[in-house]
């Protein structure tokens, strides 16, 4: 009898049991149903842009129907870009400016590049008051896209597009190391965005390997040659924080690791040198030695690191990722590559723009960026842009030490031209050898002035052109003399 009664009592304790059971069910599944909700607006807001730009995505087809594409401007105001219409009443996207402005400001056909991609969402909405609104319905027209205004120069940029003649190529850019603001960028084969849908057939057809549509200022990856002294001295100077000045080396033209050479460019000797020397001179006997004796290979990874190699770049534009590693079980001879900026390393002109802005700016990498300004086309500002620091990437000791450093390779070293100047620049030539078997060479420049107080920044790099400070110094003049109004 003490059996059934237990039992019953077990019975009604688990039907009590269910309807709590049930409640706390219900309860999760509608927390996962909420947060599931929370994080798809969350999301949608966040990517709201990036989900407009899918060429999926209808809604773009709804509002290019009712808005016409906004301007595109310079810093000053200039139309780089803007839709006309034409007597059969269709629209045409016109570029003022040609070719000068051709892969930065970009395209609105056949997908979307440059700034027309990036600030795509803004360029065909409207923000245009309601009133406004009113009116141009009356008129059966459609309303006017926002307009967005660039950090681009006009002149400056007019200067880097002359500056790598045809059929010269390569790219260049222009930053200001305070803000982040690119002034200028340019790439080397160019196009007339005017033409893109004529032309865009044959571009895709071109077996040339012109690539004439790739960005090659944050798409193109080039083994950066001496300018990546830049980043072998730094990991120096953090392994040797004390004797850094203690550094002697005798350059003979070339330097051996068991059966690894390296040789000094067109063998030049260049007798007894310290770090600073080294580095004006561009010693490759001396920064392999460096590589494969001075510096620890977990040092060389962190600065890697701390640079963004192999890594995101915080950039709005389409780029390729830099490479570079010290791995484990490296020969000699791939160090005392990796050292002097060659083998499997490689670096886009964007990012060595990059890290040469964060040494003029005392450390601090500030986010690049190319829109300045969103207005309505009667005038609201709708969004406004800043300098944003992205990170720290070296202590302020240590920018001390690399801009003399980069002083001297213009008072002492590869980039004279650059010498006896109203202003003062810093910098680092580099020779790109690409390929083995021939004595080929990118010419690279990467530097800022005035060194004192930096203001502006330069990033050049002219394909199988030799020497960098033959070639690509004298481009970087020319840009520094127009940023000072030098005629």
């Amino acid at each position: 009898m003490r059996e059934t009664r237990d039992t019953k009592r077990t019975t009604r304790d688990t039907r009590a049991s269910q309807p709590t059971s049930i409640i706390v069910l219900s309860f999760i599944y509608l927390a996962l149903f909420v947060s599931m909700l929370v994080f798809i607006a969350y999301s949608a807001t966040v990517n709201k842009q990036k989900y407009m730009n899918n060429n999926f995505n209808t809604r773009q087809k709804i509002l290019t129907a009712q808005n016409t594409r906004g301007k595109i401007l310079s810093r000053d105001g200039d139309v780089l870009a803007s839709t006309k219409t034409d007597k059969k009443g269709k629209e045409v996207r016109e570029y003022p400016y040609g070719k000068d402005f051709a892969h930065v400001v970009g395209y609105s056909s056949h997908g979307k590049a440059g700034v027309e991609l990036i600030s795509n969402y803004y360029l065909i909405n409207s923000g245009i008051d309601l009133s406004q609104k009113a009116i141009y319905d009356a008129k059966k027209k459609k309303f006017p896209g926002n307009d967005v205004t660039t950090t681009l120069s006009v002149e400056l940029q007019q200067i880097c597009s002359d500056a790598i003649p045809s059929p010269r190529k390569g790219a260049i850019v222009v930053s200001d190391p305070r803000t982040g603001e690119i002034l200028a960028m340019v790439s080397k084969p160019d196009f007339d965005p005017n033409n893109i849908q004529d032309d865009w057939k044959s571009y895709l057809e071109d077996d040339s390997g012109d690539a004439t549509l790739v960005n090659r200022a944050t798409q193109g990856l080039y083994p950066p040659g001496s300018t990546f002294k830049i980043v072998t001295s730094l990991a120096y100077l953090r392994d040797h924080p004390k004797d850094y000045n203690d550094y002697m080396f005798t350059c003979k033209g070339r330097v051996s690791e068991g059966e690894n050479t390296i040789s000094c460019y067109h063998g030049e000797k260049h007798g007894k040198l310290d770090l600073y020397t080294s580095f004006a001179k561009s010693c490759n006997s001396s920064y392999a030695n460096i590589g494969v004796n001075y510096i620890d290979q977990h040092t060389f990874n962190d600065v890697l690191k701390s640079l963004m190699f192999n890594d995101k770049l915080p950039l709005d534009l389409t780029y390729s990722r830099s490479k570079a590693r010290y791995k484990d079980g490296m020969s000699k001879g791939d160090v005392m590559q990796l050292a002097i900026g060659q083998g499997a390393t490689t670096v886009t002109p964007m990012h060595m723009n990059m890290i040469t802005s964060a040494i003029a700016n005392k450390g601090i990498l500030m986010k690049p960026y190319l829109v300045k300004e969103v207005r309505t086309a009667d005038g609201k500002v709708l969004e406004s842009y800043d300098g944003e620091e992205v990170k720290r990437m070296m202590s302020e000791e240590e920018t001390e030490i690399l801009t003399e450093m980069m002083t001297q390779v213009v008072e002492k070293g590869t980039a004279s031209k650059l010498k006896g100047l109203s202003y003062t620049a810093a910098g680092k030539t580099g020779s790109a050898e690409f390929n083995s078997s021939s004595s080929d060479s990118h010419a690279w420049f990467t530097g800022f002035a005035p060194a004192e107080n930096p203001r502006i920044c330069v990033t050049v790099i002219v394909e199988d052109a030799g020497s960098g400070g033959s070639f690509a110094v004298p481009i970087a003049k020319k840009i520094f003399d127009a940023y000072f109004k030098l005629r």
